[in-house]
Parts: structure tokens; sequence; C-alpha cells
């Protein structure tokens, strides 16, 4: 897990390729330019894609987990809680291998608020529980980067 700042983005590249495509675009002008319709960087191993929706409430909400792709989720408006924890301390209860996703519920071991001008770079290993409302509802919009790191 990585939790920092936009400006701070480009310092954590190095770990992959794929993922250094990622940071270099955490830039308000690329940002600003996604919407909700898939925007590829790299085919299917680098793309982003913008969400807008209502916080909910911790208990409507669950973990989920990759295998093969890490997650940068980068908040634009708004602000919610998150959750983090290895999946094997977390109780499976779906899953679509297919498209790389993994369902859990349980309790994080971390915890942050996720708020403009931050981002959070989940690795596989690393489930999260997004969207969780902070005082109230409140409606988020935020840029998540999918970055292939395993292959097949």
């Amino acid at each position: 897990m990585i939790y920092a700042k936009n400006k701070d983005a480009l310092a954590y590249r190095g770990i992959h390729p794929n993922l250094d495509l990622a940071l270099e675009r955490i830039t308000p002008e690329f940002l600003a330019g996604v919407g909700p319709e898939r925007v590829e960087i790299k085919g299917g191993d680098v793309y982003a894609t913008r969400f807008t929706y209502e916080t909910i409430p911790a208990e409507e909400s669950f973990f989920e987990a990759h295998k093969k792709y890490l997650d940068i989720h980068i908040m634009v408006q708004g602000s919610e809680g998150v959750e983090i924890a290895p999946p094997e301390a977390l109780s499976e209860f779906d899953r679509a291998e297919a498209n790389d996703f993994y369902a859990y519920r349980g309790e994080g071991d971390y915890k942050l608020v996720l708020s403009p001008g931050d981002f959070l770079v989940v690795f596989p290993g690393d489930a999260h529980r997004i969207k969780m409302r902070l005082d109230g509802p409140e409606t988020v919009s935020k840029v998540v980067f999918k970055v292939k790191i395993i292959d097949d």
C-alpha cells in the first residue's frame, strides 16, 4: 500500500514499468480529462476510469482484492473512508476470476481518509474497502487506475 499526496507521485517510480506509466499521469490535466469511459494508456495493462457515487455506511461496504492488478485511487472531489487488510485475514464471499475480482468481509487493519489531493495504491494482497461515509452521505468523484503487474 502507498498512501501519499498527488504532488509526490513521481517519487514512487521504479517499482514496475506499468505503475510508472500511471504515476506519470497523476496530474491535474490528465485527471480532468478522465470520464466514466475507460481511458486506455497501455491497452488492457494500464487504464483509468472516473467513478462518481454516494458514500455508504461501513456495514454496507465490502473488501475487494486483485491478484494481477493493482489499483490507484485518486480522489478528485469529496472524501471517503478506506480500510485495508490482507485477504487471508478476511472471509471471501464472491469472486470473478476473469475480472481479477475477489470480494471479502471482515475488519480492516488500516483505516484512512481519502480526500482531494490524495492517492492510494493498493497492490495484490491489499484487500481494500472503499466508499465508506465519514460524517454523512457525500458525493465523491475519483479516478481509478488499473495497472497489471502480474502476467498470466
